[in-house]
């Protein structure tokens, strides 16, 4: 199941979220940040960088609300990191604010450390191990089970705090109560889902999500009244969320002497312990490895707004602190005879994924269509989210990543094209500054004006060209497009556009050469007066032949009327006579 992941609709392709995941477990394709979940372990880092807050979490909210609308019996187990979460003057608030949420029977996830940690330590005394890493963090120990799979046999092999207390709360409640739990952490959405202690917890909520929970409900945690919890746990077992909490108080006697503490926070500084381990250049030591840095007072899920890290740190402190004064006898509750040894047990597996090696010429290849044909072409600038260019033509062969997220190599292609489009446009290309003196000239530009590039280059416009209208679109900011104007000066007619780019504060001119144009207008006009012409001395030359020919048919009409009036006399005479 993928708990976490990015929205499609957000990511922008900035490659953040990639440069923070030193295990590299995104996946870029067509330009969309993927979570690949073989590889990720559950740190939620990229979720909490993400400027386009492009996060996809996986949440039980609708689940709990409606297992609380149900009726059934529901506890909470929070995580001791949560009075650093919340602003509000006493933590205690926070449990007020649950209580009013709906959940009745609320309970600290330290009661589950507490056991921990004496598990954590009947192993160290009966083991003999050269080193030992613990295990209350799912994260590092998904990173050992992913890509440090030699170090298992390191690990202490107990369920974190989480479920140790779930195991508990199941117990003391019944099989069938519904057990929620709240933290920091992101990977615990994933590890209540492992299989081997699948039921023990119903739903992980992080703390971000019940911030969002009281807004809605419209509850201010500084007007409440504090409440107790249901149960709580020693004061060392509240330590956990600090840097060293775990194994702080770890080791006692000859086992003290026996091993040195090692307290490592964020996944870079993890890795490198674990490299250490792996190569044997580390021996006898107990490492307390968390991912987040600063534990999991800096957990990916812990509310936005509450980004101080040293203000919540002295919150946990306080905390502490005020407990412990209320506390008249601080002595450690010893709760073994509440549970089996058996129940409190988990395995690591070798989870790492095959990765097919890759060969020199493919990685050439690749590196030569970025353009990166030496070794010094390779700037390793980082921007794509790989630490080298060699890596990253790697991820692209393994299909986690594209070329066009080289920005170096992006900008040269823009760069190229551009000098092909600039270099090779048919039109006059000027570019001006503020105080309109030119910065770029194109050939174009050089054959309209007949002057080099070179000589006109940082002076003003005006030494070609009146500066009027181009000082005019500056200051409107309206630009001009298509204005056909004529320079009697270079006897050229221009259809000139003129743009003013507002956020660059620079004057664009494109010029277009029209005067051929307009010569061959004049030409076409010319040539359709002729033709007018000879028309109308044709139609002329018609209506003078048609005049005559009409003048001849009149006169010689006129005279066979007279003929033949004559014959008609003479006709009529002759019939008299008779």
């Amino acid at each position: 199941m993928n708990f976490l992941n990015f929205s499609k609709a957000n990511c922008k392709n900035c490659y953040k979220c990639l440069r923070y995941c030193p295990v590299k477990a995104i996946q870029i394709k067509n330009e969309q940040a993927t979570i690949i979940e073989e590889r990720c372990i559950g740190c939620g880092q990229c979720m909490r960088i993400c400027p386009q807050d492009a996060r996809k979490v996986k949440s039980d909210i609708k689940n709990v609300k409606r297992v609380l609308n149900a009726n059934r019996k529901v506890v909470v187990s929070i995580a001791p990191s949560f009075s650093a979460a919340f602003d509000v003057d006493n933590p205690l608030k926070i449990i007020r604010g649950l209580e009013l949420l709906g959940f009745n029977n609320i309970e600290e996830t330290a009661i589950g450390a507490q056991i921990v940690t004496e598990l954590y330590r009947d192993f160290i005394k009966e083991n003999n191990l050269k080193n030992i890493i613990t295990t209350s963090c799912p994260s590092s120990c998904y990173l050992i089970e992913k890509y440090f799979p030699s170090l298992i046999d390191y690990t202490i092999p107990v369920v974190s705090p989480m479920l140790a207390h779930g195991k508990l709360i199941k117990k003391k409640y019944g099989m069938d109560s519904f057990v929620v739990f709240i933290g920091p952490c992101t990977a615990k959405k994933i590890e209540s889902d492992n299989f081997q202690h699948k039921g023990v917890i119903d739903a992980v909520l992080n703390f971000e999500e019940i911030l969002e929970w009281f807004e809605d409900e419209k509850i201010y945690l500084n007007n409440l009244t504090p409440k107790e919890f249901d149960n709580s746990s020693d004061i060392n077992s509240l330590k956990y969320p600090l840097k060293g909490g775990v194994i702080g108080n770890l080791l006692q006697g000859e086992f003290k002497e026996k091993y040195s503490l090692i307290t490592v926070d964020g996944i870079e500084e993890c890795m490198q312990v674990f490299e250490s381990l792996q190569n044997n250049t580390l021996e006898n030591v107990v490492v307390e490895a968390h991912v987040c840095t600063g534990s999991c007072i800096g957990g990916a899920a812990m509310p936005k707004e509450e980004n101080d890290f040293y203000k919540k740190k002295l919150r946990v402190s306080k905390y502490i602190s005020d407990k412990n004064s209320a506390i008249e006898d601080n002595a450690e509750t010893n709760i073994k005879n509440d549970y089996e040894i058996k129940d409190f047990i988990k395995k690591m597996y070798d989870r790492s994924y095959f990765k097919e090696e890759v060969s020199e010429e493919k990685i050439t290849k690749v590196l030569n269509e970025m353009g990166k044909y030496a070794k010094i072409d390779e700037l390793n600038c980082g921007a794509c989210g790989y630490d080298s260019c060699r890596k990253k033509a790697i991820a692209i062969i393994e299909g986690m990543a594209e070329k066009n997220m080289c920005l170096p190599y992006m900008r040269s292609k823009a760069e190229s094209l551009k000098n092909i489009i600039f270099e090779n446009s048919p039109n006059a290309i000027i570019l001006m500054d503020n105080e309109l003196n030119i910065i770029e000239f194109n050939p174009s530009a050089e054959k309209f004006f007949g002057v080099e590039s070179s000589k006109i280059k940082f002076k003003p416009i005006s030494k070609l060209l009146d500066d009027e209208i181009f000082y005019r679109v500056k200051m409107d900011k309206k630009n001009i497009y298509r204005q056909k104007v004529y320079y009697d000066k270079y006897n050229k007619v221009v259809l000139q556009n003129i743009l003013y780019l507002e956020k660059q504060n620079v004057v664009l001119s494109i010029m277009v050469d029209a005067t051929m144009e307009e010569s061959n207008k004049k030409e076409l006009n010319r040539v359709k007066e002729q033709t007018i012409d000879a028309a109308q001395s044709v139609i002329e030359k018609q209506m003078r032949v048609a005049q005559e020919i009409a003048s001849l048919l009149g006169e010689t009409t006129a005279e066979t009327k007279v003929i033949l009036t004559k014959l008609k006399n003479i006709s009529n005479g002759e019939m008299g006579e008779l």
